[in-house]
Formats: structure tokens, C-alpha cells, sequence
């Protein structure tokens, strides 16, 4: 038996299901989907549709959207590494944009929580296209765990 506390999503950790999303109305309005969770991380998409292109003659996506899906994954991957679940809001958020993404690709965001405070989270992430070898663009972030004290939205999946 491990003396490892359990992690309060833990028991719905692994493939991601669409409610996941729907408490954020901007995520439901990109069609964000978390890919998968797990300890410390998550994993989460942004479908290609035409209404997020930011650049009609390169096709590429708004660097809002992208920014979006990097903030989402992050907290997402905070509340995938809390013993309870609390209110987390973002801090401070950097993305580096390393290319632009491809135009026409459903785009990926994998997030790691690497320090864990009583009070603050610090993540990091990468975006993708094609492969996670090559990334469009990596964040940097901090969080304030237990921002408001009307809870987690994420609280109805561990009840």
C-alpha cells in the first residue's frame, strides 16, 4: 500500500470525456477536448475550424485560441495535481511562439504542474500540430489555487 496521498481527480484520470470542458463557456465555444489527464499534467485539443483563423490569407490560427487551449491545459493539469479540489485562476501566463501553426490541424496541448504550493501552482507547456517533438509554441505559467471560495467546478466529477 503506498503512503502517496490520492489526487483528487484521480478517479478520473486517463482518456478525457467532453464534460470536462462545459463549465467554461469560451472552452465549449472553441470545442476544446481534454485528450487525457494524469498526474501532474493533462493533455487537451483545439479542433481547426475557420472561425478561429486569425490570418484569412495564411489560414493560421488566432494566438488567442492558442492561448486558450495552453491556459485551459494548465489549469487543467493544476487541478489534476491537488489533493482537494479548490478554485484555480490564472496568475500570470507567457506563451513563446516558436512557428506558426499549421494551417488546417487540429492543435494539442500538453501541460505538467512542476511546484505545488499551499497557494500556487507553476505549469508548463507545450502546443503542437503534428508531432510533439515539434512544438508551434511553449507556456510558462503560475496559478492561485483556491481563488474563490465557491469551490471547483470540477467537484462534480469526484462526488
Amino acid at each position: 500500500m503506498s503512503d502517496e496521498p490520492k489526487l483528487a481527480l484521480e478517479p478520473v484520470f486517463g482518456p478525457g470525456y467532453e464534460a470536462m470542458t462545459h463549465h467554461t463557456p469560451h472552452a465549449v465555444y472553441l470545442g476544446l477536448k481534454v485528450v487525457e489527464t494524469g498526474p501532474l499534467f493533462a493533455v487537451m485539443m483545439l479542433p481547426y475550424r475557420p472561425e478561429i483563423v486569425g490570418d484569412p490569407v495564411r489560414k493560421v490560427v488566432f494566438g488567442g485560441a492558442i492561448t486558450t487551449l495552453l491556459d485551459h491545459a494548465s489549469g487543467l493539469c493544476v487541478a489534476c495535481s491537488l489533493q482537494v479540489l479548490e478554485a484555480i485562476a490564472t496568475i500570470d501566463l507567457r506563451v513563446d511562439y516558436l512557428r506558426a501553426a499549421e494551417p488546417g490541424r487540429d492543435l494539442y496541448a500538453r501541460t505538467e504542474c512542476f511546484r505545488l504550493t499551499r497557494t500556487a501552482a507553476f505549469v508548463r507547456g507545450l502546443a503542437w500540430d503534428k508531432d510533439p517533438s515539434d512544438p508551434f509554441a511553449t507556456s510558462i505559467g503560475a496559478f492561485m489555487i483556491g481563488a474563490n471560495p465557491g469551490g471547483s467546478p470540477f467537484n462534480r466529477f469526484t462526488a
